[in-house]
């Protein structure tokens, strides 16, 4: 009986998958389950039948959601090296290739894939759980392996030992249904959260569905009735579709009773009827005929196709009152939504040639990458697993973007952590939170459906050691100690000063006489920080290069010391101020000493009206006018014999080309949003570049032509203004 039962699984397999992916690959899969069947043949599973079924089973249950060949082939491999003698992954990948090697070496434990010891039953699982949720990291399909094995050894639970059915129920219950949910596979999550009810609860789960039982067989009744009539109501609307019904599970009856403190004949959802239809539009097509014949108790309509969930789950929930005033729920949703709501991630697969669909699921998967931020500042094991149980697994609210865009975050999260979630550098300059309209501390709890969003400033230049005790994930946490680990403030204060003083003795300049007040005012003022400290910690992390500093100084110096041989010589003369003749003035600059030269603007800083400028006496071309603080400034200020001194004619009504950068949340309408700004400010864009950016960001890079730096400013606080802008600044 035995070896048949694993005979039919084997011919079932390799049918299967010979019809879905071809001949070749098919030879393929047939070597890899003889493979597996000679490392497991002397094997036996609890329930006593030959332990090869399993990985068999697993391959199937891929096969059935749409996975690649490379996961199904890795599923009836999962255990070889885990379970087998001396099978190494290096092994798998001479045989199967790279990619499948990959596979199973992710669901494969340390215990067996190298040489680790551990000294509790705890921190090996620790380790496991570890490597597990990397691996996910990596590759996604890793978790789709794990949970169908997960799956197949639930079901054949009862085989078990106590001790073991109860470890591996909690583990389930704790770890396994919530990735499940987590990746949207509903239909694995229901099962595993039951089964595991079963065992860890055998009293309340016994009682609860000998009580479900008696209030279904009254529901079901009128569910029926209700099914029927549907099928001739969708029929004579012209809307093809398909009909079923459906008890609700028993651990989510469980947990809703519990959560509300309601009574079972208090819920309303316990029977609900599924309508499968073609398009979007036949599932309102079909809403409207269903309220149309019954009354759709208020408060009680869920539109997860406007607004899906973050684990991709797309559907139209109503709940309705029947004849027999028993209410029961519909759920209408098209074939697609049905998939994604059975199998979530997995459903992918099976419209991997829908660049759509794919890039949605390069979006909906990017949170697992927080699971490698943590790993990257944790290196204590169960801080981190406990860390992911928490951020990744645990309960979380869903609140929304302004532009509508959903965002789940662990219960308990504050602005600060939604902050964070949309971009470092939102967290980093973060000073003040609206939600739903109205200002909140950075301490305030979020709820669902709450509307956040984000105030920044650059005068905040980072975050404060308090948001440590005030952010709730550890994704925030980490990037919060991350700054400060780069950003010490007294190492990075005591290492700026130093690199001033060491850039001035180099240019023979005297910093006690460039560190008036009044200019170091002039420029802290400029670059919106609040004390000479700050200047020197900005300095110190490499905000700004020393060599930039000094040179505004040294501007400010040669101002000041113009200024007051200019007096002098007035006063001396008695006579009013010299001003620029026409023709010391070229391109907007009047020339000190004017030399005849032509004049240009360097293309490395691109300088306007309103900068700090030098002039350079170049070989053959003339002027060429520089930023002060350009960073080939220093270079030239070295030879001092070719520096002219230069200036803006204010008289001039010129146009100057200038460039920006503006980061963005990388989303569709990002550009179009930030087009309108400058279209609105008569603003013509002479090119425009984009590439993407860091942790979700896009990067636009754009010239166009300004009349000087308050035009500029006007034009770059205008595109700090919209809620897709990350930040702004000048190149």
């Amino acid at each position: 009986m035995e070896e048949q039962s694993e005979l039919k699984l084997k011919e079932q397999l390799l049918n299967d998958f010979r019809k879905k992916f071809g001949i070749e690959l098919g030879e393929k899969m047939r070597e890899a389950v003889e493979f597996a069947e000679r490392v497991h043949c002397n094997q036996r599973r609890d329930a006593g039948d030959a332990y090869v079924t399993h990985p068999m089973t697993v391959s199937i249950y891929l096969l059935k959601m749409g996975m690649d060949a490379p996961t199904v082939i890795a599923g009836v491999l999962h255990d070889t090296v885990e379970d087998g003698d001396g099978v190494k992954i290096e092994d798998i990948e001479a045989l199967f290739g790279k990619e499948v090697a990959s596979l199973v070496d992710g669901v494969t434990k340390l215990t067996k894939s190298g040489n680790q010891t551990y000294i509790t039953k705890k921190q090996e699982q620790t380790e496991n759980l570890r490597k597990l949720f990397l691996s996910i990291a990596s590759d996604v399909r890793v978790v789709i392996i794990k949970l169908a094995d997960r799956l197949h050894n639930m079901r054949t639970l009862a085989y078990c030992t106590p001790e073991k059915q109860a470890r591996k129920a909690k583990e389930t219950m704790e770890v396994y249904a919530p990735l499940a949910d987590r990746f949207g596979m509903g239909v694995i999550r229901s099962e595993l959260e039951d089964l595991s009810f079963a065992y860890l609860m055998p009293e309340e789960y016994r009682k609860l569905k000998e009580e479900v039982s008696v209030q279904q067989k009254e529901r079901m009744e009128a569910l029926s009735t209700a099914m029927e009539k549907m099928k001739v109501l969708l029929k004579e609307a012209d809307i093809k579709g398909d009909i079923s019904g459906r008890p609700k599970h028993l651990y989510s009856t469980y947990r809703k009773m519990q959560r509300n403190n309601y009574k079972l004949n208090e819920l309303y959802d316990l029977i609900a009827i599924r309508i499968i239809v073609e398009t979007v539009n036949d599932c309102y097509a079909a809403l409207g005929v269903v309220h149309a014949t019954w009354k759709p108790l208020p408060g009680r309509f869920k539109d997860y196709i406007a607004m899906p969930k973050p684990n991709m789950y797309r559907s139209l929930h109503t709940t309705v009152m029947s004849e027999n005033s028993i209410p029961f729920e519909i759920q209408i949703r098209t074939r697609e939504m049905h998939e994604t709501a059975e199998y979530g991630i997995a459903a992918h697969w099976m419209y991997k040639d829908d660049k759509k669909i794919m890039t949605e699921l390069d979006q909906k998967t990017s949170l697992i990458k927080q699971i490698i931020e943590a790993d990257e500042t944790t290196e204590d094991s169960k801080e981190f697993v406990e860390n992911v149980l928490k951020d990744f697994l645990g309960e979380y609210v869903f609140v929304l973007t302004p532009q509508g865009e959903i965002i789940d975050l662990p219960v308990g999260s504050t602005p600060l952590d939604f902050a964070y979630r949309i971009h470092t550098n939102v967290g980093h300059h973060c000073q003040h939170a609206r939600v739903n309209g109205n200002m909140v501390r950075l301490d305030y709890k979020l709820k669902t459906n709450d509307v956040v969003e984000i105030i920044t400033s650059n005068s905040q230049i980072g975050p404060r050691r308090d948001w440590l005790n005030i952010v709730k994930t550890q994704s925030a946490r980490n990037k919060i100690r991350q700054w400060f680990k780069r950003e010490n403030r007294e190492e990075n204060v005591q290492r700026g000063r130093e690199m001033l003083e060491e850039t001035a003795k180099r240019h023979a300049q005297n910093l006690q006489i460039l560190l008036k007040p009044e200019y170091i005012n002039e420029i802290i003022k400029r670059m919106t920080i609040s004390s000479l400290e700050d200047l020197y910690a900005t300095i110190g992390y490499g905000g700004i290069s020393a060599g930039q500093v000094l040179h505004k100084l040294m501007d400010c110096h040669r101002k000041e010391m113009r200024l007051e041989e200019m007096n002098k010589k007035l006063e001396e003369a008695g006579k009013e101020p010299h001003k620029p003749t026409a023709h010391t003035i070229r391109n907007g600059i009047y020339v000190h000493g004017d030399p005849g030269m032509a004049v240009f603007f360097a293309n490395c800083c691109n300088p306007l009206p309103g900068d700090p400028i030098i002039g350079y006496i170049t070989r053959g071309r003339g002027i060429s006018v520089h930023r002060a603080d350009c960073k080939n400034a220093e270079n030239l200020l070295r030879d001092q014999e070719r520096i002219i001194e230069v200036e803006w004619a204010e008289e001039e009504n010129s146009t100057f080309s200038a460039s920006i950068r503006v980061v963005v949340v990388d989303k569709a309408g990002s550009l179009m949003a930030v087009s309108k700004v400058l279209t609105n400010l008569n603003v013509n864009m002479t090119s425009l570049r984009s590439r993407i950016g860091d942790e979700g960001s896009a990067i636009f890079e754009m010239s166009f032509s300004v009349t000087g730096t308050e035009q500029l400013k006007i034009i770059i606080a205008n595109l700090k203004k919209l809620p897709e802008v990350i930040d702004v600044y000048r190149t």
